[in-house]
């Protein structure tokens, strides 16, 4: 089996993951993993999908197909077995919304060379403060050599100066 990640964008409209799920089913792919949401009129969305090599190709070529409606980009997957993670830590910040939270997050993680996995956002309305509130679920794989000790002692360094909490599940 091939794995393929499918990145998908397109405006929003009824009937976009049925067509995609369509070519996926009838070249005897498997919709494996997806995250698909609507943002600011926009349908955008990652899938995995699993396919038989000799299928892939003609999969490929089929996804083409959706490009008056949706734009597909099609990357090739890690090879089975290969894309095992040593460890993951999930975290949740919450915080006032401001600019710069995610580059700040995410730079703390990289200059440790942790790897992220999957991250959500998303701002809503402070119910009793007003202003915006700022929320992020975020799995990252931390490799054998990074020390999680320093990791979350550099995240609650810059949670204190950007001013958003920092919590930490295992």
């Amino acid at each position: 089996m091939t794995t393929l990640v499918l990145t998908v964008v397109g405006d929003d409209r009824a009937g976009l993951v049925s067509a995609v799920a369509e070519i996926v089913q009838t070249h005897g792919g498997n919709w494996e993993n997806s995250e698909l949401a609507e943002l600011a009129g926009a349908f955008a969305g990652i899938v995995e999908v699993s396919v038989a090599a000799e299928r892939a190709d003609a999969l490929r070529a089929a996804l083409e197909g959706l490009s008056a409606t949706l734009a597909v980009t099609v990357h090739t997957g890690a090879p089975e077995g290969t894309a095992s993670a040593p460890h993951s830590v999930t975290l949740d910040v919450v915080g006032n919304d401001r600019p710069g939270i995610v580059h700040d997050v995410s730079s703390a993680l990289s200059a440790r060379g942790v790897s992220i996995e999957r991250m959500s956002t998303q701002t809503t309305d402070a119910a009793m403060a007003g202003g915006r509130l700022f929320e992020a679920s975020i799995t990252v794989v931390v490799g054998p050599d990074v020390e999680v000790d320093d990791l979350v002692a550099d995240l609650e360094r810059i949670a204190a100066e950007i001013q958003v909490d920092v919590m930490f599940a295992d």
